[in-house]
């Protein structure tokens, strides 16, 4: 068995382990429970109905978050040169073209995420072995394969997260800090379940959302109720257009 501190076991004392609250309880509960003496990252897992052997069953794209993520995201933008100075004032930290395609095979990898344009996956074809494992190589389905540089980057600033179900129908997604309003938290958890719901195969059968939780980086997790969500993600998506 797992050694737990003490104070990790006192927070889950505070966590009733078969009851299934509410997102908004939900949040409000982890930042009760959240013990760390830094900022620590809440996270959401859940898990889906679905096969991801099967293609049609692969639930796989991006999600903006209202309030952001609360981390600095570090972006590489693989450019042609008359692309750079765009890519810079979008907020790239690093700008270049086979330079840096080259710089990462030689074993850099001091960055987050990597979008580039049509016209240089020629290049960074190259770089699949080295970024596909770590899920950074771009990709044209989650927008970081694209003309529109600006907007890309702009989004991946502003809180994008990309998002794929694993092998076993898990998703596992950070929603901010703990030092987030509750409020804040709980509009960037509805902002993701949504597009969870949104991305639902046509050919999923039976239960699609079987379990959600929600976790401190150093805490217990708290149970959430799949029958809440809907109704809560109706709430929220009316106060974020009104």
């Amino acid at each position: 068995m797992a050694y737990r501190s003490k104070a990790y076991r006192e927070a889950s004392q505070k966590v009733e382990a078969d009851k299934r609250i509410s997102l908004r309880e939900a949040v409000d509960k982890v930042k009760a429970i959240s013990f760390a003496k830094f900022d620590e990252t809440i996270n959401v897992d859940i898990s889906l109905g679905v096969d991801p052997r099967h293609a049609d069953q692969m639930v796989r794209g991006t999600v903006v978050l209202p309030h952001g993520t609360g981390k600095s995201v570090r972006v590489v933008a693989i450019v042609a040169a008359d692309k750079e100075a765009e890519a810079q004032e979008a907020g790239a930290e690093f700008v270049g073209s086979e330079e840096i395609v080259q710089k990462i095979q030689s074993g850099w990898l001091d960055f987050d995420t990597v979008v580039t344009t049509p016209d240089m996956m020629r290049h960074v074809g190259k770089l699949g072995k080295v970024l596909g494992p770590r899920g950074m190589m771009p990709n044209p389905k989650v927008g970081t394969v694209t003309s529109n540089i600006t907007h890309a980057i702009k989004e991946i600033k502003a809180g994008r997260l990309e998002y794929k179900v694993d092998k076993y129908g898990l998703i596992h997604l950070p929603i901010g800090k703990r030092s987030f309003k509750e409020a804040q938290l709980f509009e960037n958890l509805a902002t993701v379940m949504d597009a969870l719901m949104k991305a639902k195969p046509a050919s999923a059968k039976g239960n699609y959302l079987k379990s959600v939780s929600l976790s401190p980086t150093m805490g217990p997790s708290v149970k959430i109720d799949p029958s809440c969500v809907k109704g809560e993600i109706d709430m929220v998506r009316g106060t974020l257009l009104s």
